[in-house]
Parts: structure tokens; sequence; C-alpha cells
């Protein structure tokens, strides 16, 4: 159940990938809920700097790992990250760019939208 249906925009939040199918819940979009230790809400498009830099860090993104429904990820996929991750790349020179219209509004509470803004890609329908 969605907790926050409003993006970083302050509009409808939109799907962020649904293959592979991002998210906390898996259902394509980057909402949370008290559950989500992570708070999986930043809709990214992943780097090969990105993923090398997540998997430095102890949090491998590139290995797939089926029992926990995980693809693996490679550089043009959309994935939901932990804001507290982008944040950490962004302040490291590595954040991938974001999607803001899948961006969920708790967003806002570890990453300034300025930060946000300046890594934006459009999404695509």
């Amino acid at each position: 159940m969605q907790t926050h249906k409003t993006n970083v925009l302050g509009q409808p939040l939109e799907a962020c990938c649904l293959a592979p199918r991002a998210g906390y819940f898996r259902d394509g979009y980057c909402h949370t809920d008290e559950t989500d230790r992570g708070r999986h809400v930043v809709c990214a498009q992943m780097t090969a700097e990105f993923l090398a830099f997540t998997k430095a860090q102890g949090n491998d993104l590139s290995t797939p790992r089926p029992e926990m429904d995980f693809p693996g990820l490679k550089p043009g996929d959309r994935w939901c990250l932990c804001a507290v991750r982008w944040r950490e790349a962004w302040e490291q020179g590595a954040a991938p760019p974001v999607i803001l219209e899948a961006c969920d509004q708790s967003a806002l509470e570890v990453i300034p939208l300025k930060a946000l803004q300046e890594h934006a890609i459009k999404a695509f329908h």
C-alpha cells in the first residue's frame, strides 16, 4: 500500500521501472512504508560509476540475487535507490541521474531538491 503518492515535484508519483520490476514492493514505484529501513524512494538510472561506487560501499547491485527477486543491474537500468545511498554518492561525485517524476516526496527528507534537479533526466513513457 502506497503511503506517499506524490513525487518531489508535488505531482502524482510515476512508475520508475517495470522491467526489471523496481521498488521496495517490486511494483515499479519508488514508494515506501515503515518496514523499508532503506527508504527506497529515489528513481535513478544506473551508471557504471554508481554501480562501482555502491559495490565498494558493500551493496552489490550488479550481481543477480534470484532468492530476493533481484535481477542484477547494468548501466541504463532504472532502480529505486535508498535515499541515503544516493546522497552519499552525490556527496562523493558518483550520483546517478534521477527521474524526478518517479522520486517519492519523502526523498526530500534526506536529499535537497536542488541536488535531485541537478541530476534529473526526462522520464520517457
